[in-house]
């Protein structure tokens, strides 16, 4: 982590460099040192002490906490408390994201069961079933175009996403087809029977 201190009317001695950095220290942890640097400026107006933070982290992530103060030491912390409440939500997004996908064995073991589809689905609505619990919804996201291509073509236009597919007319057989990216990274191909 790069440092980068600049004092406006405060002279930056070892001592103000040490309560910056115990300061910083709490989030280098929280973020598991992927914290590229972080500019602090301090500015001292009369009786009072300003402290501005910016917090570069890995991804293109800046976080920024400006504080005043009688002293020194309580507008550095209220600047910290800022980027710290910042970077724990920062660090919640990166967790989240690590969680989001599916284990190979979850998705080979997801068979379809007939009895639970005539329960949901039995009346055509939305049906729930005795102990109280919600059926699925169906949600209508977006309509658009099926373009004719051929499935290589439409491998190249799939994107990389967990819930990443493509609708398209297959140029050879003029059927409809689903290419969707699996769970385990590779790619799936619905064909209708002739």
């Amino acid at each position: 982590m790069r440092l980068e201190l600049t004092g406006r009317h405060v002279t930056i001695t070892p001592t103000v460099r040490k309560a910056v950095e115990r300061s910083l220290a709490r989030m280098a942890r929280m973020l598991n040192d992927s914290i590229v640097s972080v500019q602090v400026v301090i500015t001292r107006e009369k009786s009072r002490h300003h402290a501005e933070m910016t917090l570069h982290a890995r991804g293109e992530h800046f976080m920024h906490g400006a504080a005043t103060g009688r002293d020194l030491a309580s507008a550095l912390a209220a600047a910290a408390e800022k980027l710290e409440h910042q970077a724990q939500k920062l660090k919640s997004r990166w967790t989240e994201g690590k969680r989001q996908g599916v284990s190979a064995a979850k998705a080979g073991s997801a068979t379809p069961r007939p009895e639970r589809a005539r329960r949901v689905f039995a009346t055509g609505v939305v049906a729930g079933d005795a102990d109280g619990d919600a059926g699925v919804r169906i949600i209508r996201a977006r309509r658009y175009a099926v373009k004719p291509m051929s499935v290589d073509e439409a491998a190249l236009e799939v994107g990389v996403g967990q819930g990443a597919f493509l609708v398209f007319r297959n140029a050879t057989t003029d059927s409809v087809n689903v290419l969707f990216r699996r769970p385990d990274g590779h790619l799936g191909l619905i064909e209708p029977e002739a």
